[in-house]
């Protein structure tokens, strides 16, 4: 009985609800509303000071309430919310929106930012700067904002820059004024200062450089560096290779490390309390060793085919025998004396030569070149040697120098970075002055009774001084006499030219008749600038250079002698 009555039951409630649903007529309820933000991320950002207006879009929001809260803080209860504080910081708001069919709510982040007016820092322009003549002054200002931000440079009125940084250059000395403005919605500023561009007299600075062009075969290191500084004081060197900052401190040297092939812009800027300074450099990297090799063929010759270069330092021989007003034209004296086995003098120290060859010379590990000078037995007047491979490959001497050390190499008083610069006598018939590098002078004497030439500073110099650079050996030379009649000119132990040599003459003949004789040198001895080994396969120029300061009396001034310079691996 009692699941009959279950069972009717039951059906009497479905059918008394199917009966109700079917005659209500209560409208169905409305749809909740839904807020979509304006910002997907949900986070606005405004200024300090400045108005942000929030406007969310809304569904199903017929006659909604709104209510926008900051914690228990009620900011609005319009749609849209305005919202303003001078007080940078995040601010966390809440927006509830109810209507009929129910509530939605979202939260936001509102980061309120400073101003950010774009105020400039340019150290030292409270005092301005001075710029040495031919130099450029890098302007690098820093600048609190630059987003936005337009830039003006002002040059004597007139403007030269839009850009943040500025690259200052002038052609003559004076005072120059240069402005800088910024602006932007924050704010503006500027910031007004004089550079005085100045010749090197005029601020007591110079610095010189060996060359500002280099060429180096990939794979190796080659120094570049700024020389002879006077007044440099609490100077920072800044080196740039191709606008990146490299090395910073206080040494003007920079080692460069051949990496790419390609062309490669190098800056170097000296900055103390007082002045700027700059020098722009560049390197090619080149191929790698063995790229430009010209092998020895059955035409070739052992001898020298050709001179490059031939500026000797004053001497008593200089101008003697030729009338040469051009180095083409001191060359081609040179070329032709060495084919007619005929001395070339490179009078005092300094003085040099530069030859090539009609091939590359092969590094045999054993002796590779032979240089004929005219030393005997307590007259050696000796030649350092320098060699060079054509790294660039265009048949000119002007890639990187290596040279090949001798028995004073590396000893302590041998001076390895030396330098003489000669001064142009005012009348015929003088001596040369000269100084040096280590605040010393002197004078190369004029020798009326043996050598009557007007000059012996060389007529193709057209400036009134120039400087010769290079290793200086400590000389041996004496007065044996003790009377200046008699001086005696020791020789070193190997790896000079010109030298009474035990070693690499390769013969024990006194040569008391000053007959010409060989010197001869490994390619092997060949060093880097900071005294490694080079390790170079082979060679296709050669230098020699005077490696004594040294004046002897009656005698004249030490001065290496050259007759010849020739592969000697084709002499065995």
């Amino acid at each position: 009985m009692k699941r009959y009555l279950g069972h009717i039951a039951a059906l009497l409630v479905i059918l008394l609800t199917a009966g109700c649903s079917k005659n209500d007529d209560t409208p169905p309820r409305p749809a909740p509303p839904e807020i979509t933000l304006d910002s997907p991320t949900s986070i606005y950002t405004v200024k300090s000071g400045r108005e942000i207006e929030i406007r969310p879009t809304y569904k199903n929001a017929d006659d909604a309430t709104f209510a926008w809260r900051m914690d228990k803080e009620l900011l609005g209860e319009e749609p849209v919310l305005r919202f303003r504080t001078e007080r940078s910081g995040s601010y966390y708001i809440t927006l509830t929106v109810t209507a009929r069919g129910g509530t939605d709510e979202e939260e936001l982040r509102i980061d309120v930012l400073d101003l950010t007016p774009p105020t400039i820092t340019l150290p030292g322009a409270d005092k301005g700067f001075t710029l040495l003549l031919g130099s450029e002054l890098a302007l690098r200002p820093q600048v609190a904002s630059t987003l936005e931000t337009s830039f003006r440079w002002i040059l004597d009125g007139k403007t030269v820059g839009t850009g943040q940084n500025y690259l200052f250059t002038a052609t003559r000395p004076g005072d120059y004024r240069l402005r800088l403005e910024t602006s932007n919605e924050d704010g503006e500023d500027a910031v007004e200062f004089t550079v005085h561009v100045r010749t090197a007299s005029e601020v007591d600075f110079s610095w010189s450089f060996e060359q500002t062009a280099y060429n180096v075969a990939a794979g190796r290191t080659i120094r570049l560096r700024a020389l002879d500084i006077t007044h440099a004081f609490d100077a920072v060197y800044t080196w740039s290779v191709d606008g990146e900052v490299v090395q910073q401190g206080e040494r003007p040297e920079y080692a460069f490390k051949a990496e790419h092939e390609g062309s490669h812009a190098v800056r170097l800027e000296m900055r103390n309390a007082y002045l700027t300074a700059t020098q722009l450099l560049t390197v090619k990297v080149c191929p790698p060793e063995g790229s430009y090799y010209r092998p020895r063929t059955g035409a070739s010759q052992a001898g020298c085919n050709k001179v490059y270069e031939f500026l000797p330092a004053p001497g008593q021989f200089v101008n003697e025998y030729y009338s040469a007003t051009t180095m083409d034209e001191a060359c081609a004296y040179a070329e032709e004396s060495l084919a007619q086995k005929r001395y070339v003098s490179l009078g005092g120290f300094g003085g040099y030569l530069v030859v090539g060859f009609d091939h590359s010379i092969d590094n045999s590990g054993d002796y590779d070149i032979a240089i004929t000078g005219n030393a005997f037995d307590g007259s050696s007047e000796p030649g350092i040697v320098w060699v060079m491979q054509d790294e660039n490959g265009d048949g000119l001497p002007n890639d990187t120098w290596y040279e090949l050390r001798g028995s004073e190499y590396g000893k302590e008083e041998t001076i390895q970075d030396y330098a003489v610069t000669y001064h142009r006598p005012s009348a015929p018939k003088m001596n040369v002055p000269w100084t040096d590098n280590r605040g010393r002078s002197g004078e190369i004497e004029y020798l009326g009774a043996f050598h009557r030439q007007d000059y012996y500073y060389p007529a193709w110099v057209a400036a009134d001084s120039y400087t010769l650079r290079g290793p200086c050996l400590q000389s041996r030379s004496y007065d044996q006499s003790g009377n200046g009649t008699y001086w005696v000119n020791p020789s070193f132990e190997w790896g000079y030219a010109d030298n009474f040599s035990p070693v690499d003459r390769l013969t024990d003949d006194d040569n008391q008749g000053a007959s010409p004789a060989d010197n001869h040198f490994k390619i092997a001895h060949a060093v880097t600038f900071d005294g490694k080994e080079a390790n170079l396969k082979y060679i296709d120029f050669v230098k020699v250079q005077v490696a004594l300061n040294q004046q002897c009396g009656w005698i004249g001034e030490v001065s290496t002698e050259v007759f010849g310079v020739r592969d000697f691996n084709m002499s065995r």
